[in-house]
């Protein structure tokens, strides 16, 4: 939120402070806020759409962030605090004032898919002239955290060739997603030792073989449920879970919805979409 004119005091996790013209606000989901205004008082909100700011954090930090469900954890690590006021000054709050003005008008017209570069250009500029003062968290993911972290489909960013055993073992996986494998038995397929074989398919794929035979299944039970009418307890038997429960938390875990509330989603079309959040 930006104070556009006027002055207030503000109501926050940062306790009672006051704002006017050269401040802005910074609040995450679900943080409670208020403001009493001192005297008439202006200010336009941007709404952001948390999956839309994951997926910028995760590009802006490629090179630490595998895959993009490493981001949300990292992202809470790093931006640590709830509600911030920004102090960015009247000169700055100056450069940025036609460009919310365009958002704003843009928003009006309801021009989101027609406009959507253009939206997403103001956005990147705002963010340029915030970011400084935004107050961060240091943190770290190292190679092994990635490589256990949640099952999602991982992206190679390694400009050399894969060893041949991790496309064997990766081969095997996709074959025969329902079979019990374990380590030791995949590393046996391909003539490695398991700690080797591990090593060499993380360097691959950014996952331990494990993690990805458990995203491999997880995709195959989501198509299940989408397109059977198969019971939970035997789609997660049909990919290789014997246990409803090892299922439903695996599901959970990569879909972020139950197997069952997942299914009763039913896809929803609309003429227009908002990706970075209605503006104010």
């Amino acid at each position: 939120m930006f104070i556009r004119s006027g002055s207030a005091i503000v109501f926050s996790e940062f306790g009672h402070q006051p704002v006017s013209v050269g401040d802005a606000i910074l609040l995450g989901p679900n943080i409670l806020f208020s403001t009493e205004p001192e005297e008439h008082v202006t200010l336009t909100a941007i709404y952001v759409d948390t999956d839309y700011a994951l997926d910028q954090f995760f590009w802006q930090h490629s090179a630490v962030l595998y895959d993009r469900l490493d981001a949300q954890g990292f992202a809470e690590k790093v931006y640590s605090e709830p509600a911030q006021i920004l102090r960015i000054g009247q000169d700055r709050s100056g450069m940025v004032t036609p460009w919310l003005d365009e958002m704003v008008a843009l928003s009006i017209e309801d021009c989101f898919p027609q406009r959507f570069n253009r939206l997403q250009a103001l956005w990147f500029a705002i963010m340029d002239i915030l970011a400084p003062y935004i107050r961060i968290s240091s943190a770290r993911l190292t190679p092994l955290q990635r490589a256990r972290s949640r099952p999602v489909l991982p992206r190679s960013r390694r400009f050399a060739p894969l060893r041949r055993e991790a496309l064997l073992a990766r081969e095997a996986l996709h074959e025969n997603v329902a079979h019990p494998w374990t380590l030791g038995e995949l590393a046996e397929t391909v003539r490695l030792s398991p700690q080797q074989l591990t090593r060499v398919f993380a360097e691959a794929f950014g996952k331990t073989p494990i993690a990805y035979l458990t995203m491999l299944r997880v995709q195959e039970m989501a198509r299940l449920l989408r397109e059977t009418d198969l019971p939970v307890a035997a789609a997660g038997r049909r990919v290789g879970w014997s246990s409803r429960s090892r299922a439903t938390e695996a599901f959970i875990e990569h879909i972020g919805l139950s197997p069952s509330h997942y299914r009763a989603m039913r896809p929803v079309c609309t003429d227009h979409g908002d990706s970075t959040g209605q503006v104010r």
